[in-house]
């Protein structure tokens, strides 16, 4: 995520007008990594799907065997009184986040009802539409619900994604593409992946590896309601080389272009575009 400015955070029931510590060295989150958040978005004073990022934070505590304490309507309320504060035109990137403080049996299961809740707004710009990046593979995959809280938008998950974007970033490229255990495509390091061939719009099935997004569900709808079909399926990496257009969707952009994959280049193509405009759409619709 870009490096955003202007923080104001909700911790102990009331705002402040900067980044408070919040974890102390010896809560469970801090020493065993039991931290969980969502990532909402606020621009040209809209606030697209907040409701369900707000349930979706209280859905990973859960996953993660912390107790949420804030009711999604009550969240959604404080983050509308700490937009107040933004001017209209501000682009803030909206960050509800539980962590473990205390642990039960030999300190390794969080105990129930002990977890830590703040909500951290930072000015994060939007990017530029036409604002691109490249693909390549990582010898990385994506982890099973047997091995990790993979049904959770866990910090714990991170640590991977992070090797995954670094090996990609050494290689000369944006961003990864990322195999699931049987070695088909499941995501990138940092984003749910579409792409395009002949027409028609390709996205991976969830099969419980990657956390299908928000914003991707989204997209999905609005190509419905478009009468469009998004075929979700199971995809290798041959088929993102046959691929006319790839894009990438996510809450922090809502939908970045892809121009290349390895030795493969794209253009920004009109399904793209047409998303993009579709979603922008969308979200005005709803205000």
């Amino acid at each position: 995520m870009a490096v955003g400015t202007n923080i104001r955070t909700w911790f102990d029931g009331t705002w402040h007008e900067d980044d408070p510590a919040v974890i102390r060295a010896a809560d469970h989150g801090a020493w065993l990594g039991t931290t969980v958040f969502d990532g909402a978005r606020w621009f040209d004073g809209l606030a697209p799907d907040l409701e369900a990022h707000c349930a979706r934070v209280n859905a990973s505590a859960r996953a993660l065997m912390l107790t949420p304490t804030v009711e999604t309507a009550r969240m959604v309320e404080i983050v509308h009184e700490g937009l107040a504060a933004y001017p209209r035109d501000a682009a803030v990137y909206i960050r509800p986040m539980y962590w473990g403080i205390d642990g039960g049996y030999l300190g390794i299961i969080p105990e129930p009802g002990a977890t830590g809740f703040c909500i951290c707004l930072e000015e994060v710009p939007m990017p530029d539409p036409d604002t691109a990046t490249t693909l390549t593979t990582t010898r990385f995959r994506r982890p099973v619900l047997e091995d990790a809280v993979v049904n959770a938008k866990a910090g714990c998950l991170y640590p991977n994604n992070a090797r995954m974007l670094a090996e990609a970033r050494a290689k000369g490229f944006g961003n990864a593409l990322v195999a699931d255990a049987l070695g088909n495509v499941a995501e990138t390091a940092t984003a749910n992946v579409f792409m395009v061939r002949d027409g028609e719009i390709f996205t991976p099935v969830p099969n419980g590896t990657f956390l299908a997004g928000i914003t991707r569900a989204r997209h999905i709808s609005n190509l419905a309601a478009d009468g469009v079909q998004a075929h979700e399926t199971v995809l290798t990496f041959e088929d993102f080389h046959t691929a006319d257009e790839v894009f990438l969707t996510g809450n922090l952009m809502k939908v970045t272009p892809v121009t290349r994959f390895d030795d493969n280049h794209y253009q920004i193509g009109p399904v793209t575009r047409r998303l993009r405009d579709m979603y922008w759409d969308w979200a005005r619709s709803e205000a």
